[in-house]
Order: C-alpha cells, then structure tokens, then sequence
C-alpha cells in the first residue's frame, strides 16, 4: 500500500498526523506492507531564513489575537501532540524558510525512501524538539551528518539549487490535486485523508484501502503461454 503525503517541516499538523499514521499502520499490522512517502508543500515560500518572531508572536500577529490567546492557541496544539508521545515545544520554536531543509529531503529520499524518512524524521525533531532554524545551513548539516547523509553531497545540494525543481514539481502536483493545506495524506491514490485525524479514523480509511488492494490482487483474466492458454496463475 501507497501513502503520499504532502508536508512541511514548519507544520505541527503534519508531524502530528504522520506520526498517527505510522501508529495506524502497527496497530493494524501492516507496516510492513505498507510504504510512506513525503511529498515537500512550502507554507510559506517567502519566510525569511533569519527568524524574526517567535511561533506565538506569529500567531498573534497572523490571527489578530493577543499574546494571552495566541499562547493558549499554541498550548492547544502542543498537547494534542504530547498526548501522541512527540515532544513538543512549539511555543518556543523559530520558524524560517524550509526551502533548503525540504530539498535535503529530496537528496535523502533519493538514496531510498526508508533513508529519506529518517531525515525527515530528524528534521521534525530538530524543529519542534530542539527548536533549530530550518534555515541555518549549519544546522541542516548537523541534521543530514545524524541521518547518514555524505557531507560533500550535502554541501553541493546547500550550495546550488539542486532539487528544488523536484520540491517545485511536488507543490504543483498538490495544487492540481487540489490540496491547498497540509498535512494530506493520499492513498493507493484512491482515498485521501486531510488533515491529523483521529488514528482510529485513519485505521478505518487504511483498512479499506488495504481490503481493496488485497481483493484486487486476486483478479486475475486469461493468458497464452508455451503451453496453451488458461486463466493466470494456473500453471
């Protein structure tokens, strides 16, 4: 089973839901079976790589909020997030452009896609554990040295624009999809979940899918072979 999901490193949401979704998928026991893959959408493609407010600042500033409620707002998502096991300090995070960090992850996913969830997995961590800037290209080496990333590699994505064609391409592919907010999750790209939902919800969605992916595995029509024709899989 196929699950595509759209994201970015700045998103509380996204780090929420994909780590449901990885619950969903043990509980169910079908992790194994099943294959998660990130796909970049930039929040903001603008943002500075210097930080210049704090995350309830922003919020502040961004839904016409006092500080008091921005804060409270903020402290809502941090323990939904804690209740899932992630330690959380949103309040405290600096956010910055995620650019270079999303096209690190392209560099990641393109040595296999186990290795590119490990950076990525990294890279939430750094964000909302640790609270580093996304944007520091110190901080992305540190981040890619931890995920096994060669260094000179590395420094040549950091210093071209290497990937950032497929970071482009992923964002248009949302877009005509219709996806304008992450996190989405997109799978067997038959059923889609938006947003964190509930992972009893997203176990009921994914169960579906992998019924109908099972059942579809069993179909079989007629083929000609050396010895004759008969339905597949007869020998």
């Amino acid at each position: 089973m196929i699950i595509e999901y759209w994201s970015d490193f700045a998103c509380p949401f996204c780090y929420i839901a994909v780590t449901r979704m990885k619950r969903a998928l043990k509980e169910l026991e079908i992790e194994d079976e099943s294959k998660i893959i990130f796909k970049a959408f930039r929040l903001n493609p603008n943002a500075k790589k210097v930080p210049t407010h704090t995350i309830v600042e922003s919020f502040s500033r961004h839904y016409y909020m006092t500080m008091e409620q921005a804060a409270a707002r903020v402290e809502g998502i941090c323990a939904m997030a804690r209740a899932d096991g992630l330690v959380f300090n949103y309040a405290t995070a600096r956010n910055s452009n995620t650019t270079d960090a999303l096209r690190l992850a392209k560099l990641a996913q393109s040595k296999g896609n186990d290795f590119g969830n490990n950076f990525i997995e990294k890279g939430y961590i750094a964000y909302f554990a640790d609270n580093l800037v996304l944007a520091d290209h110190d901080v992305l080496r540190g981040i890619a040295a931890d995920a096994g990333l060669d260094a000179a590699e590395v420094d040549d994505v950091l210093n071209s624009d290497r990937y950032l064609a497929e970071v482009l391409a992923e964002e248009r592919e949302a877009h005509a999809l219709g996806i304008s907010a992450v996190p989405f999750f997109a799978i067997n790209g038959k059923y889609g979940i938006p947003g964190a939902i509930e992972v009893r919800e997203m176990k009921r969605i994914l169960m579906r899918a992998f019924n109908e992916e099972e059942e579809e595995s069993k179909v079989s029509g007629m083929v000609c072979g050396p010895d004759g024709c008969h339905p597949a899989g007869r020998q």
